[in-house]
């Protein structure tokens, strides 16, 4: 039980009965006061949801904003292999990522890093990804994250392509196909 503070005080200048019945009024007006009001309540719900519908969109960004970052230094490590790759094997690049050891290797996203080595591709170069100039993006090799919407179009400024992270100019650009 609380005891007011002013109930000594009421105690010494009253004396016994003065301070009983202040001390009733002061315990009484505490079992009152023991709980939020309806409103209360209310408010603090109507600023925590202003609070969340602020927070979570920047979260939400902050954590795509990093998936992003990690694929791209995953695509800096694939590249850095598959060039260290051809250098030991005579210019001859890997046919697939086994090749490297790095098969099941899997984007933020939960996909698989997609690799076209363009020594295998016959024909008119046909799965080739290609530029708003429709250039292809790289001579060598292409190595790129189908991104955020797990879909991708062999030219990089269709809408599924636009979220990818890919390796172009080869490999003096690395990052989101909507920035190349």
């Amino acid at each position: 039980m609380y005891l007011c503070d002013n109930f000594i005080f009421l105690f010494i200048s009253d004396g016994y009965k003065g301070a009983q019945n202040s001390f009733r009024a002061c315990v009484k007006r505490q079992e009152r006061g023991k709980g939020f009001t309806l409103i209360e309540i209310l408010t603090v719900v109507a600023i925590l949801s202003t609070l969340s519908a602020i927070a979570l969109p920047a979260y939400s960004r902050y954590i795509e904003k990093a998936k992003v970052t990690r694929a791209i230094a995953e695509i800096k490590t694939l590249s850095l292999e598959i060039d260290t790759y051809g250098i030991d094997n005579g210019g001859t690049l890997p046919i697939t990522l086994n090749d490297i050891g790095r098969a099941g290797l899997l984007d933020p996203w939960g996909n698989p890093y997609e690799y076209l080595n363009y020594a295998t591709v016959l024909g008119a170069g046909h799965g080739i990804r290609k530029d708003r100039n429709l250039h292809p993006l790289n001579s060598d090799y292409d190595l790129y994250s189908k991104g955020k919407d797990g879909w991708s179009q062999p030219q990089i400024t269709t809408p599924f392509s636009r979220d990818d992270v890919i390796r172009a100019s080869d490999g003096r650009f690395i990052g989101l196909a909507a920035n190349y």
